[in-house]
């Protein structure tokens, strides 16, 4: 009988190592999955082009730096120029930093002349990213926003290659100039013109973003396939004829700023964007 008994003992304690231990692999394969789920997001629903207009961005420029495009003296933007192209969803929200690929300059050799010229970066010291640290303004683009365009863009080359032709293809600056909104410090114009003149010329609907009343961004939005399509936006409670940000007033200007190149300033603004969806 005491035979049997410890006999019993023994089996009793083998079963509730091997349900400790089949608790422990669940457990942790549950973890496994939870982890997995956590850096999953589900696919954009359109592209979100952003533009920003170097007269605003520049105009609370203090002291400069060779990467800052507000001081190029004579060869400083006059014109919209690229902030990202945003993978949004219809909510309101965006995914970020989706797929661990890490921004190499290498591999965008070829374009980083129309890079600087059209996709400038307008504060001095290096930007946030999700995987590199610190680093260009590019990385930003690419390893926050970049990464989550797949499946319609699906590397470092094509995002930027993609969004330096939308730029010259929908080009927002040459639309406004000919629709007589020109850069200047003193005249403002209609929020409802300029919102018409995009529209009239893409067929769809852009976003406006301000600072006071100056233009600080221009949003064009558009599908997968590249098509235009009206942006997510909020009927203005100053001007219930035409839709738009709710950031811009009835009349807004598109200044001028004048650079005077770089300074031998030692202390340089950081790199700190208000309207960017961080």
């Amino acid at each position: 009988m005491a035979s049997f008994s410890l006999i019993l003992i023994r089996l009793s304690l083998v079963a509730a190592l091997l349900t400790a231990s089949f608790c422990q692999l669940k457990a942790i394969g549950i973890r496994e999955v939870a982890d997995d789920a956590v850096g999953e997001q589900r696919e954009f629903d359109y592209f979100n082009f952003a533009l920003q207009w170097p007269g605003t961005q520049c105009k609370n420029t203090r002291h400069c730096c060779p990467s800052n495009g507000c001081c190029r003296g004579s060869n400083a933007p006059t014109e919209f120029t690229i902030h990202g192209l945003w993978p949004d969803y219809n909510d309101g929200t965006w995914p970020s930093c989706c797929k661990k690929s890490k921004f190499d300059e290498k591999e965008i050799s070829t374009l980083l002349d129309a890079l600087e010229k059209y996709w400038p970066s307008y504060r001095c010291g290096s930007t946030s990213t999700c995987y590199s640290g610190e680093g260009l303004f590019w990385a930003h683009e690419w390893e926050k926003h970049g990464t989550c365009s797949f499946p319609v863009v699906r590397d470092e080359y094509s995002y930027f290659s993609t969004t330096l032709n939308l730029y010259f293809k929908y080009n927002v600056t040459r639309v406004l100039n000919e629709a007589g909104y020109l850069p200047s410090n003193t005249e403002k114009y209609p929020l409802g013109g300029i919102v018409s003149a995009i529209q009239n010329a893409f067929h769809a609907t852009p976003k406006l973003d301000c600072s006071k009343d100056a233009v600080n961004e221009l949003h064009l939005c558009f599908y997968k396939d590249f098509k235009p399509r009206d942006c997510i936006i909020e009927r203005s409670p100053e001007n219930d004829n035409y839709f738009s940000s709710s950031s811009c007033p009835k009349y807004v200007s598109l200044p001028v700023y004048m650079s005077s190149g770089v300074d031998d300033a030692t202390a340089a603004i950081p790199w700190i964007l208000e309207n960017e969806p961080l």
